[in-house]
């Protein structure tokens, strides 16, 4: 309702100053003390019903209509419109993939609920601040494969993130397939700035291209690439087997990541690494990459206008032609 007023705006404003008349009316009509009915004046009412009939009592108010007739095409003179903002974004896009551990190990519980949720819904965050950047999800774990290309319809890539789990791959802790999976997507394109923000929990265990290998590879095609190591130090607990039913069983297990490799690869690829002990320090590290890689944007606003005044003659013309006809009708008096 606020922004909706703040587009409010009179196109001809000096016809409200005719508003001023409107008191006057009504200070004529009922506190001038001018008879405005020729009375009978009777000894004794005893004879006559007492009930009031519903012409009696409306008749007072017949000349309220035209009061507020008078206000409304007042009102529809000065012509109301609404101003519609249309805006033209240039933006320099910044494309970025988003690659994303999977492995079982993302399952340990020194993060709440695990480490698997919390990412998920600090990258959710992240993603809805970069609204004119084309953004895209590799996930990994034993196998690398995209979940979304790069895409501007951040919504789908949100429910993207929502439909993960572990166990959608054969588990294992490909980094450095997952790392050539987002080069892949990236190679070809035309942005001004190629980031890849690979976040895992892991040391490489399983693929057939090594991390080096496809950091070099990103280097080339100048993809700077961000990397997360999450998980506390020490140990946590942690998925060490599954039983027959497929759940996972958890135990304390040692927190191990190859923090030297991830050092190395943001390194290689002239970007930063993080460690994230828990959600606060995640949020931070997004928050960090955000300010890090800014879109320059540039926004043209147009306005359009779209005229209102109809929703004031109409009904004006309205209570003005109900009043005439009352008055010539149902109330009609005769003149002396």
């Amino acid at each position: 309702m606020i922004d909706y007023l703040s587009n409010f705006h009179f196109a001809s404003p000096w016809w409200l100053l005719l508003l001023a008349i409107v008191p006057w009316m009504i200070w004529y009509r009922y506190f001038s003390g001018r008879p405005t009915l020729s009375v009978i004046t009777m000894s004794d009412l005893s004879g006559l019903p007492s009930k009031r009939s519903w012409k009696e009592s409306l008749f007072p108010y017949v000349p309220s209509l035209y009061i507020a007739a008078t206000t409304l095409l007042i009102i529809a003179m000065a012509r109301p419109q609404l101003s519609l903002k249309e805006e033209k974004v240039k933006a320099e896009g910044i494309d970025i993939m988003m690659v994303m551990d999977l492995s079982s190990s993302m399952l340990s519980k020194d993060f709440d609920p695990d480490r698997l949720e919390v990412s998920k819904s600090v990258a959710k965050e992240f993603i809805s601040k970069r609204i004119h950047d084309r953004i895209g999800l590799v996930v990994f774990s034993g196998e690398a494969f995209t979940q979304c290309p790069l895409t501007t319809d951040h919504n789908i890539l949100q429910d993207f993130l929502t439909g993960l789990q572990v166990g959608m791959l054969t588990d294992g802790t490909a980094i450095g397939m997952g790392l050539a999976t987002a080069v892949n997507r990236l190679k070809d394109s035309d942005a001004k700035s190629k980031i890849i923000i690979l976040l895992t929990d892991g040391v490489n265990n399983a693929g057939y291209i090594q991390p080096t290998t496809a950091a070099e590879i990103a280097r080339e095609y100048d993809v700077k690439v961000y990397t997360i190591a999450v998980g506390t130090m020490g140990h946590a607990m942690s998925p060490i087997n599954r039983g027959f039913n497929g759940e996972y069983l958890f135990g304390m297990a040692k927190v191990e990541i190859d923090t030297e490799l991830l050092q190395n690869i943001a390194e290689m690829t002239s970007a930063k690494y993080f460690r994230a002990i828990d959600r606060q320090s995640l949020e931070n590290i997004y928050t960090e990459i955000d300010r890090l890689e800014k879109t320059e944007i540039e926004v043209n606003v147009f306005k359009r206008y779209k005229d209102q005044f109809r929703f004031f003659l109409i009904p004006g013309f309205v209570l003005l032609l109900m009043a005439f006809l009352l008055q010539n009708t149902v109330f009609r008096t005769l003149n002396s």
